[in-house]
């Protein structure tokens, strides 16, 4: 079995060629200042929700004994390139919580 091919030059490809499942370049440098804004709005908006439905389980009621939320860390939105995550730990909005998770800091 010989290879058709074998004899053709390689594709150029003037793009990065490290992309992610959501089709943005991994690198940092390419990340946007705007994909960090709607990544971390998307982040707080999931750990808002997380918390509020942790704390409106049975047993957690106005008239209980007042248990705030115990959620440690959250998984980050996959919309959302790792980069960003880790761009916006540097930053000091967030801090990591264990494995692929992240809390507000």
């Amino acid at each position: 079995m010989t290879d058709e091919h074998s004899d053709l030059p390689p594709p150029s490809n003037p793009q990065p060629t490290s992309i992610d499942q959501g089709g943005q370049p991994a690198s940092e440098e390419a990340v946007s200042k705007e994909l960090v804004k709607s990544a971390y709005l998307a982040f707080k908006k999931r750990w808002k929700l997380t918390r509020l439905d942790q704390e409106s389980r049975i047993g957690r009621g106005p008239m209980s004994s007042g248990q705030k939320s115990t959620i440690i860390g959250i998984e980050p939105p996959h919309q959302y390139p790792a980069a960003v995550w880790e761009l916006l730990v540097q930053q000091g909005k967030l801090k990591r919580a264990g494995r692929d998770q992240y809390a507000m800091a």
